[in-house]
C-alpha cells in the first residue's frame, strides 16, 4: 500500500467546502472528500507547527515527546516513534517534500529523499504550492513503481496571504480602503500586528482598512492550493495508483482571522486554530463521514493501521480505522485535550458541547486566566460562561489537570511541561512588557 500524506499548513477545516464553507475555496478538495472518509471533527493536539507535527509524527501527545513549542530549539527524542522512519523500515521508500529539515530538530527523519524547495526563497514560507509541485510531481512519475510513503508539506495559506493577483479578489468585491472599516481597529496592539503592516499588508496597497479583505486573501490562498492538490491527486490516479494508495490531506493547525484580538495568525486554543481537516481516502474505506472528536495524536496509528503495519505500543493515539470502517461508532474518547507554549501558555479540555481553557500565565490579550464555552451555543466561543456555570468549569477543570498530572506521573515529570519549558516566541513581548525602557 502507498501512502500520500499530504498537510496544508495554517488551514482551517471550515473554511472548506467539504467542512460546510460558503464559500467555493476547494473544488479539487470537495470532490476528493465525496470519494473519501471525512473526519468531521479533527482536532490539533499541539498548536502551532513545530509541536503538531512532532504529535502527528510520533502519534504522541506532547507531554511526552516534550516538544511544546514552536522555536524553542528542543529536538524530537531519537527514542519516540517516527512514522516515516516505521514506513521506510518496512520497505517503503520515503520521500518529503518540505522544509521542516532546515529546524535541525528531527523532522527529516526516515526519508531517503528529503526534497526543499524553500531553499530557493528568502522567506521559505512564500514558495508557493505550485512551485513544491514542480518537484513533487516528477518524484512520483519517476518512483510510482517503487511501494512509497510520499509526504508533501504545502505553505500557501500562512501569512503572508499573498495569493497571485488573480486571486486576490476571487472572494472580495469592496474598497478595502475604505476608511468607514473599522475591523482592523486595534491590530497593532497584537504582537506581530505592526510586522504586517510595515511588510505584506504594504504591498497590498495603501491603508488598508478592511480585515474582511485580508480573510478572503487567506481564501484565495486556499483556492489556489486546491488547484495544486487536485493535481497531484489526479497524477496519482492517471498513474494507475487508485486502488493501492492511501490519500490522507490534513492541516498541522488553523488560523485566526481577527477575532479574538488574534489577527491572522495562529495565537490560542479556540477552534479556529484546532479544528482542521482529515481526509482519508483508501481503497477498502466507503466513502462517509466520522462525527466523533478526532485528533491529530491518531494520525500515525491510523496510517500505519490502514497500510497494514503494527502500531508502536509508544504511540498514545488510536487508530481510527474502526470508526472510518463504520465498524465503531461510540467516542473516541470521553474528551480532547490540546496545548499551546508558543505566544499563550494554555491547555484546554473539549468534550462534545464545551471546552474548557485554562492558562499558566497572563498574555498578551488580556484573556481570562480560566475560559469556558457553550459549543452548541456558541461555536465561535465569543461568550465565556465560567460564571455562569461554576460548577461545570470546577468539574473540567479537574478533569484537565487530572489528565496532565497522569500524563507527567507517567512520563516521570514533576513539573508542567509548558511551565517548566516557558514562553518561545512570545518571550520577548514579556520581557519588554516587563521593562518596557528597554529599546525595541
Amino acid at each position: 500500500m502507498n501512502v500520500i500524506f499530504v498537510v496544508v499548513d495554517t488551514l482551517r477545516a471550515d473554511h472548506l467546502g467539504c467542512y460546510g464553507y460558503e464559500r467555493p475555496t476547494s473544488p479539487h478538495l470537495d470532490a476528493f472528500a465525496a470519494t473519501a472518509v471525512v473526519c468531521e471533527k479533527h482536532l490539533a493536539t499541539a498548536i502551532p507547527t513545530g509541536p503538531s507535527f512532532a504529535t502527528i509524527n510520533t502519534g504522541q501527545y506532547s507531554i511526552r515527546h516534550g516538544v511544546v513549542s514552536h522555536g524553542s530549539g528542543r529536538e524530537i527524542p531519537r527514542d519516540a516513534p517516527w512514522m516515516p522512519e516505521i514506513f521506510l523500515r518496512h520497505g517503503l521508500t520515503t520521500c518529503a517534500v518540505d522544509n521542516l529539515a532546515g529546524w535541525r530538530a528531527g523532522y527529516e527523519r526516515g526519508y531517503e529523499f528529503y526534497v526543499d524547495p524553500t531553499r530557493r526563497r528568502t522567506l521559505s514560507i512564500n514558495a508557493d504550492s505550485r512551485e513544491l509541485n514542480r518537484r513533487v510531481i516528477p518524484w512520483l512519475e519517476q518512483h510510482h513503481e517503487e511501494d512509497f510513503f510520499l509526504f508533501v508539506h504545502y505553505w500557501d495559506p500562512h501569512t503572508p496571504y499573498m495569493p497571485p493577483r488573480a486571486y486576490r479578489r476571487f472572494f472580495y468585491q469592496g474598497d478595502p480602503n475604505d476608511p468607514k472599516h473599522t475591523s482592523l481597529a486595534g491590530m497593532e496592539e497584537h504582537p506581530l500586528g505592526r510586522t504586517w503592516r510595515d511588510t505584506w499588508f504594504n504591498r497590498l496597497g495603501p491603508h488598508i482598512t478592511d480585515a474582511n479583505y485580508i480573510e478572503a486573501l487567506y481564501d484565495g490562498e486556499i483556492r489556489y492550493c486546491d488547484e495544486s492538490i487536485g493535481k497531484l491527486i489526479k497524477t496519482v490516479d492517471d498513474l494507475g495508483h487508485r486502488d493501492d494508495t492511501m490519500v490522507v490531506v490534513t492541516g498541522d493547525h488553523g488560523e485566526l482571522m481577527y477575532r479574538h484580538g488574534i489577527f491572522f495568525d495562529h495565537h490560542g486554543l479556540y477552534d479556529g486554530n484546532l479544528h482542521v481537516p482529515f481526509i482519508v481516502r483508501h481503497p477498502e474505506l466507503k466513502p462517509g463521514r466520522v462525527e466523533r472528536m478526532t485528533e491529530h495524536v491518531d494520525v500515525a496509528p491510523t496510517l500505519l493501521d490502514l497500510a497494514g503495519v503494527e502500531v508502536p505500543e509508544a504511540m498514545d493515539g488510536v487508530s481510527l480505522v474502526p470508526w472510518l470502517r463504520k465498524e465503531q461508532d461510540g467516542p473516541v474518547r470521553p474528551f480532547t485535550v490540546s496545548q499551546e507554549c508558543t505566544w499563550q501558555m494554555k491547555w484546554c479540555l473539549r468534550t462534545e458541547t464545551h471546552k474548557f481553557i485554562l492558562a499558566r500565565e497572563e498574555d498578551f490579550y488580556g484573556t481570562p486566566m480560566r475560559e469556558l464555552y457553550d459549543l452548541r451555543e456558541d461555536p465561535g466561543e465569543f461568550n465565556n460562561i465560567i460564571d455562569q456555570a461554576p460548577g461545570l468549569a470546577r468539574a473540567l477543570e479537574q478533569q484537565l489537570e487530572d489528565w496532565i498530572a497522569g500524563k507527567m506521573a507517567a512520563c516521570g515529570l514533576t513539573e508542567d511541561p509548558l511551565v517548566s519549558a516557558g514562553l518561545s516566541l512570545g518571550k520577548s513581548w514579556k520581557e519588554r512588557r516587563a521593562h518596557p525602557d528597554l529599546p525595541g
